[in-house]
């Protein structure tokens, strides 16, 4: 069995929390019995978890041996320079080493739900959204990629998995894959 669920800001990708007072977690989304998250995404990062009751299929889908690049949407805090962009694509060295070259370019703001809380709004800071696409998935990654070219990140949305996609589902909804 495999499911796309879109994770919500501010939820763990736990079923559940033993911290007072007690966070969000996977188990208030009626989810079925016996999945786990095949990957993470932080409790500041929302879109695309897939889970699985398969534990082979868990350990692959996040595992960059296995190639199943993460595409997200990112809003960022400043304009981003063509120069940024392709340190981007070049690749960041981060404090635990190179990454890999990302896809990266400039889009349009994207219709996407509501987020509660909002993002911050400065009026005398401009925004920009990126579509960035890596291979890997490390602790953080995308957020301390776009900080290394001054660009932080103010919301970042995954919107696939390999060919899994969020299309259709609004935030705290799941679907069947498979």
């Amino acid at each position: 069995m495999l499911i796309a669920f879109n994770k919500p800001y501010g939820v763990l990708c736990q079923f559940t929390d033993r911290s007072q007072p007690p966070r969000p977690t996977l188990a208030g989304f009626g989810l079925p019995p016996d999945v786990y998250p095949a990957g993470r995404l932080d409790h500041d990062s929302e879109g695309l978890l897939l889970l699985t009751d398969d534990g082979q299929l868990a350990h692959r889908i996040p595992d960059p041996r296995h190639k199943q690049p993460k595409t997200y949407l990112v809003q960022v805090e400043g304009t981003p320079s063509p120069a940024q962009l392709q340190q981007l694509r070049q690749g960041i060295v981060l404090n635990d080493g190179p990454t890999r070259p990302a896809e990266v370019a400039e889009v349009d703001a994207p219709e996407l739900w509501p987020r509660d809380p909002p993002v911050r709004y400065r009026r005398s800071v401009p925004d920009a959204w990126l579509r960035l696409t890596i291979g890997e998935g490390r602790n953080r990654q995308v957020r301390r990629m776009t900080a290394a070219v001054g660009l932080p990140t103010l919301r970042l949305v995954r919107v696939a998995i390999g060919p899994h996609r969020l299309e259709g589902l609004a935030s705290g909804q799941w679907r069947m894959l498979g």
